[in-house]
């Protein structure tokens, strides 16, 4: 995270004017390093960047925030295990609203990272508060730190909801639920469900409401065809190799997110195995890459960016107003058919 800039002999944070006077240049040119305008020769930006260096200057948006004007900073925080296609639908819903709510925001990686090192990280960079994405939305011992130090937090999709916290989510279970309902109303009967990361709630919620769904209409949830995967586009490979090297192999594949399911197409295509005629594929998620492939997918939509919007709302008014009058968010999920879903292929007639 940023550090905090230093302050001038007086206590005061370093403006740019401080800046132009080190480098010895006008405002107007230390403005133009800032905005990376190209009409400034190499030496004199060097000057520049090097006053800016030594200052350790903060443009003014984040000097007034750390200086605790109206403006406020908050974080959003990320693991690795969260999927690119995932972190950007969040991201581009935080920048959509940001502004609207005066906050600026924060992007930190926390791997390897212990609850009271992000704490402190957060503490120094002066955020007032944090949005948890999965799975740092189930780290207890994350959100019980961030609440004793005052840092308000909201979660995105947790597995857990405690009546003093702030969470945002839709209906997993159900929605998983949903989907395995329409495969087999389609008239699948072997269908393959390959898992998301285990350290991913979300997951286990989806697995569960697949396992409500087959047994609700008489069919089996036989092990062999729940596969692991860890919503990556590589673990959605190896998935559906496994599937459809099965002596008897699914009509249908519903993954846990929409990268596995893009895999398990590209794994049919290699196998000349035609989607939808020979086997219908579905994902969960609807992120871009559901529209970019061929065929396009069939999915859950899950509102990521509207996700983000509303925790930065409930971010907002817990700072500004010192709460919401609605903590818990339960946003609407729709299950999106497009062409990667069909009836299950007719078997050969035996015999004469």
């Amino acid at each position: 995270m940023a550090t905090e800039p230093d302050r001038t002999s007086d206590g005061k944070l370093p403006t740019i004017r401080d800046v132009a006077a080190r480098a010895g240049v006008s405002v107007m040119t230390v403005s133009r390093v800032i905005n990376k305008q190209s009409w400034v020769s190499p030496k004199t930006r060097s000057r520049v960047e090097e006053a800016i260096a030594a200052l350790n200057y903060a443009p003014s948006a984040v000097a007034r925030a750390l200086a605790g004007s109206d403006d406020r900073r908050v974080a959003l925080l990320y693991r690795a295990s969260t999927t690119s296609a995932y972190l950007g639908e969040l991201l581009l819903g935080a920048l959509d609203n940001a502004a609207d709510h005066r906050l600026h925001l924060v992007v930190e990686r926390c791997d390897g990272a212990s609850a009271e090192e992000i704490v402190a990280q957060v503490q120094h960079a002066r955020v007032s508060g944090v949005i948890l994405p999965p799975p740092l939305c189930d780290w207890r011992e994350l959100i019980e730190a961030l609440a004793a130090k005052k840092i308000k937090a909201v979660s995105i999709a947790p597995d857990i909801v405690d009546s003093g916290e702030l969470t945002i989510a839709i209906d997993d279970k159900h929605a998983a639920f949903e989907m395995t309902r329409h495969l087999i109303e389609l008239g699948h009967r072997n269908i393959g469900f390959i898992k998301g990361n285990p350290q991913h709630r979300a997951s286990a919620r989806r697995l569960e409401g697949f396992r409500q769904a087959m047994r609700a209409n008489g069919l089996s949830d036989d092990e062999q065809w729940i596969v692991p995967g860890d919503f990556s586009y590589r673990s959605g490979l190896d998935a559906a190799e496994r599937l459809l090297d099965l002596p008897v192999r699914p009509t249908a594949i519903f993954a846990c997110n929409d990268d596995m399911a893009a895999a398990a197409i590209t794994i049919a295509h290699q196998r000349q195995i035609d989607v939808p005629a020979q086997l219908t594929v579905c994902g969960f998620d609807d992120t871009p890459l559901a529209n970019a492939i061929w065929p396009t997918l069939t999915t859950i939509h899950q509102p990521i960016r509207d996700m983000s919007r509303e925790a930065l709302a409930l971010l907002a008014a817990e700072i500004r107003e010192g709460g919401t009058a609605n903590p818990h968010v339960k946003l609407d999920y729709r299950l999106i058919r497009r062409q990667s879903d069909a009836v299950p292929p007719r078997r050969p007639k035996t015999g004469v």
